[in-house]
């Protein structure tokens, strides 16, 4: 086991030692104070030294110990004890490694002096209050300062030697602000605002060290920015580079931790104490813009973004950070980008951490259960939701885009559902929080925000085979009225199809597209293909398709099989009409899926005849011929006499094995 000590006085020293702790590497972390040691939590090969060390104590560190190598992580304001460090470890041959924080530039409106003298002076010709940044060990030099005791308040750490030294420089116990980091931007405007600081001095610290969080603090509250430039350092390598050396030599893996957390409808108080607990712990935070304003966490990095492989590509090259939340909203297992992000994150230790979903929140609002609602989402999908409302009585979905949830409640309106209930979700969570209730008809002409979700109810909900055949519009062509597989026949023929919730089906022969749509309605998550060679039947089934809200059925103008051809392998196929091409049919569909499942509908005895000559000539292995006969009343007079229609026969032909 190697040995390596780390000098850790800055936030990059300590992710270091926290780092090499999952190693298997001894690790000996050197800090100067009390606090310091509080950061790091000592473990089993983790040994914590808290006191200052002078380059004497350094050598015989180094000698007794004898490190493979000492890292100086310590803060660039203190170039003595870089000196010292170095120096011993050049006396006790012992390997060095200047570990560099981040620079940032200071902002164009700032005043920026090398020291703390030049920036004494420059404060000394202009007047108002000054927050002083720069800790408690340096007060003395700001006694050149004009009216110190007056205009000067001190941020420092809440410790006995910070207040003493406080005292010490003459600054009133009213001017002291004691208070322990790291300070977010919000944090930073309070101060300013609330001791009425007109100029803000900093160290140039680095991201880590908060300086980005100054800089748009003073900004914000209409502070000048005073920044004290570092001291020359010596060469030296970043945190990633550091990181990357390390593992070469010493054959370290850098496995990021990751915890994917649903942070719930949006509003900070509706987040998880473990989820509020893992963006506290993070190095970084990664999200939409709406998740990381949500999380308003500026004291570390946020970074925007969606899609799953640019958070996986930020992670991993991202080496100078150890720990990473990726933001979802809502709940992690609610449609969430997780479920594609989870496998790109194959190299981490992950956690995921659940949140509040929408639907959650919703119903509780309302004070309904949600056992028996079935989510949708139509939020980022072109996929209509109108067959999943007309199957089941509740319904809960997301809808997005500018005011898609009016659009949604006109297409029930369009598609003759206008009576379906909605309760209406905005902004859940927030003070603005807004429910609106009513039937779609109601609310198709109301303006709801882009993010906006609904418990759709409806009492109609239909969820068998068989619809009524005045559900569908009917048509007449040129020649003759478009023909339409009628409730009955359609109802056995797609019982005999036993259709699957993913089916690729196809219609041929699909008329009016009364099957077709029924298969739309069941494969739910499928496609339907309806190949009808009649221009008439084509526009009377496109109309009819609109009016159910079936985007999953597309309609194929053109005779089977020669249109057919290009069409996905089938699992599921009906034939209500061949042309006379029966054989040809089968024939293809068998060639792009010899498993597939047919349906064939007869009236005629030649189509009889020639699907009765197919079920022998095709290496089916299943068949079934039923003979239906529906006779159906007609009202004459005072009586009801029964309609016989014509017999029709249903052949069911299993390809290959058995789908079922």
């Amino acid at each position: 086991m190697c040995k390596i000590c780390v000098f850790a006085g800055t936030t990059e020293g300590r992710t270091l030692a926290e780092f090499l702790c999952t190693q298997n590497v001894q690790v000996t972390a050197c800090v100067a104070t009390e606090y310091g040691e509080t950061l790091l939590q000592p473990g089993e090969n983790l040994h914590v030294s808290a006191q200052r060390l002078t380059e004497e104590q350094m050598k015989a560190m180094f000698l007794a110990e004898r490190f493979d190598l000492v890292v100086d992580a310590t803060h660039p304001y203190a170039p003595i004890v870089t000196e010292n460090i170095a120096a011993a470890c050049r006396e006790t041959d012992t390997q060095y490694l200047r570990l560099l924080r981040d620079g940032n530039d200071a902002p164009e409106d700032a005043f920026f002096g090398e020291n703390i003298e030049e920036a004494v002076a420059f404060l000394n010709g202009t007047e108002g209050n000054i927050l002083l940044t720069t800790g408690s060990k340096e007060l003395s030099r700001y006694a050149g300062l004009r009216d110190f005791s007056e205009r000067a308040f001190a941020r420092v750490l809440p410790m006995e030697d910070s207040l003493k030294l406080c005292q010490e420089a003459g600054l009133k116990p009213s001017h002291i602000l004691a208070m322990q980091g790291p300070f977010s931007r919000e944090m930073n405007v309070a101060m300013l605002r609330s001791v009425g600081a007109a100029y803000m001095v900093t160290k140039q610290s680095g991201s880590a060290g908060g300086y980005d969080e100054k800089v748009a603090a003073a900004r914000e509250a209409g502070a000048k920015l005073v920044v004290i430039g570092r001291p020359p350092q010596r060469e030296g390598l970043s945190y990633r580079e550091t990181l990357d050396l390390l593992c070469a030599r010493f054959g370290l893996t850098w496995k990021p931790q990751v915890t994917v957390v649903g942070i719930g409808p949006g509003d900070r108080g509706a987040m998880t104490g473990e989820v509020l607990e893992a963006i506290s712990q993070a190095d970084a935070v990664i999200g939409a813009k709406r998740m990381l304003d949500a999380i308003c966490d500026h004291r570390k990095p946020l970074w925007d973004a969606i899609a799953p492989d640019a958070i996986a590509d930020y992670i991993y090259t991202h080496r100078e950070y150890r720990r990473f939340v990726v933001a979802m909203s809502g709940d992690v297992g609610f449609f969430s980008g997780t479920k594609k992000l989870l496998p790109l994150l194959e190299r981490c230790d992950v956690t995921v951490l659940p949140g509040l979903s929408s639907m959650v929140c919703l119903c509780a609002k309302l004070g309904t259960s949600y056992e028996d609602v079935v989510p949708v989402s139509a939020h980022g999908r072109d996929r209509s939701i109108l067959p999943q409302i007309r199957r089941h009585p509740r319904i809960f979905t997301l809808v997005g885009g500018e005011n898609g949830m009016g659009k949604l409640c006109r297409e029930l309106v369009d598609a003759g559902m206008g009576d379906v209930h909605l309760s209406v979700g905005e902004r859940l969570s927030y003070p603005e929080e807004q429910i609106t209730v009513g039937t779609a008809r109601e609310l198709a002409e109301k303006t709801f925000q882009s993010l906006a979700v609904a418990l759709i109810e409806n009492d109609r909900a239909v969820v068998t085979f068989g619809l009524p055949d005045e559900a569908f519009l009917r048509g007449q062509g040129s020649d003759g009225v478009v023909p339409m597989t009628k409730s009955e026949v359609r109802a056995v023929s797609l019982s005999k199809l036993q259709l699957t919730e993913d089916a690729c089906c196809w219609d041929i022969g699909a008329g009016t597209g009364s099957v077709s749509i029924e298969m739309a309605l069941q494969a739910g998550r499928g496609q339907v293909y309806a190949v009808e060679r009649r221009e008439a039947a084509v526009e009377l089934m496109a109309s009819n398709a609109r009016k159910f809200g079936t985007d999953n059925l597309h309609i194929v103008s053109g005779t089977a099989p020669e249109a057919c051809e290009q069409l996905p392998a089938p699992t599921h196929v009906f034939i209500g009409g061949s042309a006379g091409n029966m054989r040809e049919i089968l024939s293809l569909i068998l060639s792009k899926n010899p498993n597939a499942r047919i349906v064939a509908t007869a009236i005629a005895l030649e189509s009889v005849g020639e699907l009765t000559q197919c079920l022998t000539a095709f290496p089916f292995t299943e068949t079934e011929v039923v003979s239906l006969t529906v006779a159906r009343d007609r009202k004459a007079g005072r009586y009801h006499l029964m309609n016989g229609q014509n017999p029709i026969y249903i052949f069911t032909m299993q390809g290959g094995e058995n789908l079922t």
